[in-house]
């Protein structure tokens, strides 16, 4: 499953969650500090890692 990060609006506490995709466009997140639901997506680089040799 993706870990999806963000950070809090009303506080500036980063987090991140593990959730489904289809759960990620359902729910909304909250921050585990504050409470708030005030939270901005913050977009990280992605990088897959594999067995295989390119």
């Amino acid at each position: 499953m993706p870990t999806y990060e963000y950070r809090c609006e009303k506080c500036g506490h980063a987090f991140s969650r593990v959730e489904s995709i289809a759960a990620h466009g359902r729910s909304k997140a909250a921050c585990p500090k504050c409470k708030a639901v005030t939270v901005t997506r913050v977009f990280t680089p992605f990088y897959a890692k594999t067995v295989r040799k390119s």
